[in-house]
């Protein structure tokens, strides 16, 4: 069976849900599996209040019993702590006039769903689309991606990202294990403390200045053998599927796959990967496709780049109009962040495990982990055998 997973909720609502389907049976999960990520989710120097406010609490509705998936729909909810000061506007039954028109959304944030949603809704208040619209709702997503990741690592393939810039300034990758490790930990999800400084400064200054920032990260999949993933297809592509899942995170506004943008510029003896024979197996010495190559993948490293525009939610509003007066306003101010790269980070990790996952599994499906771990690792062994040059056809 596909996978597939459903959300729902507001962002100042009751809470999020998530319905998860096609998981197989027999994965093992922890609370801490789940709440590890969703605190990482979390992180950030330059998040706003709601960060220490929200816990994420977790509500186990259905599809694991004893620790174990049981092969039916996975259901969890995340409580909103907050949802006690919102209940007058975002009750689901009846909502408090007074109340609603103090919180009321008439002024369109540039950059934001606010304009394009009240067409698209026919509403005045932009309420509805604010919350929907609020990056808030992609706690859900990540609970699906942390239970792809779970699958993928059973299967030995590893998914992690660091933040590589905000705001301009630059940090190093991660080059190593450690250095992978350190980013999953660090506040502002980059490999070195010593690049820490230069960006809290950056993003100090653009609080100071009632702004906001953006940056870029970088997302790797590794363990995982070529052939996953489809040419046959558009949407079978491996890259196509983690690049629309990336560029529907909220304030993504570009995704590359290997040297992507930059490879436009070159010619093409710069740009494909050689393929040499060492010792009888075919190898290469550069990953310039980022580890995907007609929309599969090829064996190596997949490394993925996502650049996020700054947030257009600032304490500053820039020149909106007002909807209900049709005169110039400045734009709506909600509680927000300067800064969410960190966090976006960790949402776009989860959803490139959801995507490799959901393949996987689509390539090998099972309704039982054993069975898809079997299956996965007969693949594996077929793809090494293949990849010895004696054991190509002659």
């Amino acid at each position: 069976m596909a996978w597939r997973f459903l959300t729902s909720g507001e962002s100042h609502g009751r809470g999020l849900l998530v319905v998860v389907d096609g998981l197989p049976a027999g994965l093992s999960i922890s609370r801490d599996d789940l709440t590890g990520v969703m605190a990482r989710r979390r992180r950030g120097f330059g998040r706003g209040g709601r960060k220490n406010v929200e816990r994420d609490e977790l509500t186990l509705w259905g599809g694991i019993r004893n620790g174990l998936t049981t092969g039916g729909p996975v259901g969890i909810s995340i409580d909103n702590a907050e949802w006690e000061h919102w209940d007058g506007v975002m009750n689901p039954w009846s909502i408090s006039p007074a109340a609603d028109r103090e919180k009321a959304v008439t002024a369109p944030r540039p950059g934001h769903a606010d304009l394009p949603g009240s067409i698209k809704f026919g509403v005045e208040n932009m309420r509805n689309i604010l919350e929907r619209a609020s990056a808030r709702t992609t706690a859900p997503r990540t609970l699906a991606g942390a239970l792809a990741a779970l699958v993928l690592k059973e299967l030995g393939v590893t998914v992690r990202s660091a933040v590589e810039s905000i705001g301009g300034v630059a940090a190093a990758l991660p080059a190593g294990d450690d250095e992978w490790q350190r980013a999953a930990l660090s506040e502002l999800g980059v490999a070195r403390e010593e690049d820490e400084p230069a960006l809290k400064a950056r993003i100090t200054a653009a609080a100071e200045e009632e702004t906001s920032l953006g940056g870029t990260f970088v997302v790797s999949v590794t363990g995982l053998p070529a052939g996953i993933g489809s040419f046959t297809e558009w949407d079978g592509r491996l890259d196509g599927r983690l690049a629309g899942a990336l560029m529907a995170i909220p304030a993504v506004k570009g995704v590359e796959v290997g040297d992507g943008f930059r490879s436009a510029g070159l010619p093409g003896r710069d740009v494909h990967d050689p393929i040499f024979v060492e010792d009888g197996q075919w190898t290469r010495k550069t990953n310039h496709a980022g580890g995907i190559e007609g929309g599969m993948s090829t064996g190596q490293e997949i490394f993925i780049r996502a650049a996020m525009k700054p947030i257009p939610t600032m304490r500053k509003g820039l020149l909106s109009f007002d909807t209900v007066s049709g005169k110039p306003s400045a734009a709506h101010s909600e509680r927000s962040d300067v800064c969410a790269v960190p966090a976006a980070c960790v949402v776009a990790e989860a959803m490139t495990a959801w995507i490799v996952g959901s393949m996987a599994a689509e390539q090998f499906g099972s309704d039982r982990m054993q069975d898809l771990k079997e299956r996965f690792e007969a693949y594996r062994k077929h793809a090494e055998r293949w990849n010895l040059h004696e054991c190509m056809p002659s």
